[in-house]
Formats: C-alpha cells, sequence, structure tokens
C-alpha cells in the first residue's frame, strides 16, 4: 500500500484545502428556492462554478455554457413544469458537457451521458474473446487469463471496481512467468476505484516515475486552478514484470482504466493498441440540489505526464479496429495483431 500512499495524499488534500468557490456565501448562492427554476438555477450553478473542465470544452468543441443556460432554462415555467420536466431538461443540459462523470440522480432514476463511448465501434465481443479464453483459462481478482501459443499469456481485465492485493498479483505473474509477452485486454473497463488502477501498475515498473498531475479549483472562474501537483507511480514491492506488454483498449475504458492507461503508456516496454480510450479523466464529487436531488461532476483534472489533458481520450500507439470479415469468421483483429507483435518484441527483446 505504500507505493499509492503519494497518490492518496495529493487526492485527499485536494478534497481539503480551502476553496474560495466553498465559502459559505457560495453555498448560500447555490440553495434557492426549492421550486422548478430555483433547482435549475442551482444546478446550472454548480457546474458553473465548480465543474473543472468548461474552459477544455469550451477550447475543445466550442461549449457556451451561457448560452446553454438560456437554450435550457427557457423551456422550464414555475407555473406550468412538472419535476419530472425540470429532470428531463436538466438531464439534457448536462448531456451537453459530453463527460460520462456527470449524472443527476433524482426518484425518476440517474441520467448518463453515453456518447462518449456509443458514437464510436465498440471494437471488442465477448463471444469472439471465448475463441482465446477457451474453457480452461484462470481468475485471479477478477482477472482472467491463460496463454496462447504457449508463449504469450493474455489476460482481461474488465473492471477496477474490486481493488487487488500484491499477494494475488505475485501469484498471477509466478503462473505466467514462462510467457515471454503479455497481452493485457482492458477494453469495455469502464473504471472503478483509482487506486486499484494504480496497485496493477505498479507492477509493472522497477522504479519510481511520474505519471501526471492533479489540480484543484482555487476560485469560481473556469480556469481557476492551482498549479499542477505532481503524481507518481512506485514498483510493487513483489513481482514486477518487464517483459513486452501489449494493452489493448477501445472507447470502453473510461475513467480509473483510462488512468491505467495513462500510466502503462509511460513505461518504456508498453505499446497501446487498439482504439482510442474513452476518457473520463476528472476526479468526481456530488453536491445536492434544493429539492434532494444529487449532481456528480468532474471537480479536479488529472493531467498526463506531459500536462494535457485525457479527458475525452487517450490514442493508441497503434490503431487496430475489428474488421467486418474477420467478426464474421470468429476472429479478433485486435488480439490477432497484438500477437504479431508480440513476436515481434519479443525478438527485438533477444536479440
Amino acid at each position: 500500500m505504500i507505493k499509492n500512499i503519494h497518490i492518496l495524499a495529493i487526492i485527499i488534500a485536494t478534497m481539503l484545502l480551502p476553496c474560495s468557490c466553498c465559502d459559505e456565501k457560495y453555498i448560500e448562492d447555490l440553495f434557492m428556492e426549492e421550486t422548478v427554476e430555483g433547482c435549475f438555477d442551482a444546478l446550472w450553478n454548480i457546474i458553473d462554478r465548480r465543474y473543472c473542465f468548461l474552459g477544455y470544452a469550451e477550447e475543445t468543441f466550442g461549449l457556451d455554457w451561457n448560452a446553454v443556460y438560456h437554450k435550457y432554462r427557457s423551456r422550464l415555467d414555475n407555473e406550468k413544469s412538472t419535476d419530472y420536466d425540470l429532470f428531463k431538461v436538466c438531464g439534457e443540459m448536462l448531456g451537453e458537457l459530453r463527460d460520462g462523470h456527470v449524472n443527476l440522480t433524482s426518484p425518476y432514476g440517474t441520467t448518463y451521458n453515453w456518447d462518449w463511448r456509443l458514437d464510436y465501434p465498440i471494437n471488442f465481443s465477448d463471444s469472439l474473446q471465448r475463441n482465446y479464453l477457451g474453457k480452461k483459462f484462470m481468475l485471479n481478482s477478477g482477472i482472467k487469463y491463460t496463454t496462447l501459443g504457449d508463449k504469450y499469456a493474455y489476460a482481461y481485465l474488465g473492471s477496477f471496481d474490486n481493488g487487488f492485493s500484491d499477494g494475488n498479483l505475485d501469484a498471477l505473474l509466478y503462473t505466467i512467468s514462462d510467457c515471454k509477452a503479455l497481452i493485457l485486454d482492458i477494453r469495455c473497463n469502464g473504471g472503478g476505484i483509482l487506486t486499484a488502477s494504480e496497485t496493477l501498475a505498479s507492477h509493472f515498473t522497477s522504479e519510481k516515475i511520474k505519471i501526471g498531475s492533479i489540480m484543484h479549483k482555487t476560485g469560481t472562474g473556469h480556469d481557476a486552478f492551482s498549479s499542477p501537483e505532481p503524481m507518481y507511480l512506485s514498483p510493487a514491492d513483489g513481482a514486477i514484470w518487464e517483459r513486452p506488454v501489449i494493452v489493448l483498449t477501445n472507447r470502453g475504458v473510461f475513467s480509473s482504466a483510462n488512468h491505467f492507461v495513462m500510466m502503462m503508456r509511460e513505461l518504456p516496454h508498453v505499446v497501446i493498441m487498439g482504439d482510442k480510450t474513452g476518457g473520463g479523466s476528472g476526479l468526481p464529487m456530488s453536491n445536492t440540489l434544493p429539492n434532494g436531488w444529487s449532481v456528480r461532476f468532474s471537480a479536479s483534472p488529472i493531467l498526463d505526464a506531459e500536462g494535457n489533458h485525457t479527458e475525452f481520450g487517450i490514442e493508441p500507439d497503434v490503431k487496430v479496429s475489428i474488421t467486418s470479415e474477420d467478426w464474421n469468421r470468429g476472429v479478433d483483429t485486435i488480439i490477432e495483431e497484438a500477437l504479431k507483435l508480440a513476436e515481434e518484441l519479443t525478438k527485438e527483446k533477444e536479440e
């Protein structure tokens, strides 16, 4: 657990540091009347003052948050609109952010924005995957793994919802220790526990490395942030894998899984292959509206080691998609290309 203390300390400090946008007056401003219009205004203001990607969204795809206010506010009226009308309008407004970490929860359900994933090819099929995992795969801490061709390990991790113990990861790496390369498939991994992704990544480096930085809001302005605070990854105390690793990605890789890719691509023996990830690099937090509904949103941006945002995804080192021809004949193009690359990398290492 020592390896995660530095990163965890930064995250906790970010949540506890005083912030001018969190003072009493700010809270009073947001707790407006418990009316349809008052709740809408409270929601818009929470995002306006505390959401961390408004400036980046304006720069990236031209979001005009003030224009968004007028577009959706005009659809509501205290005398005519119902609570359900409010829920629908607010959900659509939040969709303008294109952020999978932004949700509104009410008795009617929870709103989600899926455009970041559904507007792209899936590039994954568990039916195709079965042709590679077979019927005798192993399962350790949620990771399914086997060997392909007796030379390469193939492991699939579909979620970071559960933590890892170093002992279990040590055992997993021991069972594949005769393999020359590892194909680590995290396609459709929607994230989970941030420290779980860091624990797994720590077994692929033998030295402490800078993996990125984090900022926190210092005011209500869209670009009011602290200076970036560096984040580091230290090696695990146990087994370390430094043979070639090929990480397979698609648009379903989001949140802490996106964070995992951000870390792994800093390692010289790792290649990212597949499709662009889904992003989701902001640490989320929640606020309550006057009517008791809850809104979750990205509050603190995490940047990569070069200081770039990964909120809208990370491009792979090698772009590969599953072809329709391969799909129809039961072949996963991305895994096949990973096997070819594993062969090349193994030869280079042996030479």
